[in-house]
């Protein structure tokens, strides 16, 4: 299943040459986790359909995806040196460069969907919504500017959830939601949307986790949290309450999953590998 989505980007080809296309590209090379292409994969292969037709909707989230990271990186954001174990796209290429490279991400995913011949205009047009809705400014931006507006303030837990329920659970519930509209199980979008946003807040404390127990050398990054005094969950509630939120969270997704009528385990087995990541 990674296999085949590595070989579908790497087969995407956009016509243009030049810095802006080469940060396009650097920026989504050596994947990352590609979490919310394969939990769209996984999850479209549970209800039987043929992977042909979620690759652009797996594409178009990783470019929001990446976009998002690109942006985030920036000196006017977060402003983080490194991402994946190399030099951010701003640090490679210029600040400039960066936000063109971004703009260019986010403008391609929504071509992606429009030109995708595998589902038909009906299912694209919907697709494209839901993105738009997840990804703008009632859904990941929103999450971004409550972020930084969060910045030098003690945030509750309450606010932490907030924030992140809109930057890191938006994106998922795209791409949990999707396999539904392609697969026209609608009856299923309620309960994927509350599996994502579970995941999401587990996601995000499982990072905020990392930041301060791994090393750099692990994965990939410098956490900038601490620097750009943010609020977490972990610095609220402390390393062992911070922990067990997260083993609670997944409780509740797998008793979430077993609502759905699913023809195999590829998207539990992904969510475990989630569970028990390291980096």
């Amino acid at each position: 299943m990674l296999n085949t989505f590595e070989q579908f980007l790497s087969d995407y080809q956009i016509d243009s040459t030049g810095s802006v296309s080469e940060a396009f590209h650097y920026a989504t090379a050596d994947g990352g986790k590609r979490i919310r292409p394969m939990l769209l994969l996984a999850l479209l292969s549970d209800y039987n359909v043929d992977l042909t037709k979620g690759l652009s909707s797996a594409l178009a989230i990783e470019f929001i995806h990446s976009y998002s990271l690109v942006h985030d990186d920036l000196p006017a954001m977060d402003n983080d040196d490194y991402r994946r174990g190399k030099l951010s796209v701003h640090k490679k290429y210029g600040e400039d460069i960066a936000i063109l490279a971004g703009d260019a991400l986010l403008t391609e995913a929504f071509a992606v969907l429009a030109n995708d011949q595998e589902n038909d205009a009906a299912v694209n047009l919907k697709l494209i919504q839901y993105l738009s809705k997840c990804a703008g400014i009632n859904g990941m931006i929103y999450g971004q500017q409550l972020d930084l507006e969060a910045e030098n303030h003690v945030l509750d837990e309450a606010a932490i959830h907030e924030i992140n329920r809109y930057k890191t659970s938006k994106l998922l519930i795209f791409a949990m939601v999707a396999p539904a509209i392609i697969s026209h199980h609608d009856e299923d979008i309620k309960v994927l949307e509350d599996i994502a946003l579970k995941l999401g807040l587990a996601f995000q404390i499982q990072d905020d986790i990392l930041d301060v127990t791994k090393s750099f050398e692990e994965i990939g990054k410098v956490g900038s949290d601490e620097s750009n005094h943010k609020s977490t969950l972990v610095n609220l509630l402390g390393l062992d309450n911070a922990t067990t939120h997260v083993e609670h969270l997944f409780n509740d997704i797998y008793s979430l999953v077993k609502q759905l009528n699913l023809s195999s385990n590829h998207v539990i087995t992904l969510i475990n590998s989630i569970e028990k990541r390291q980096k």
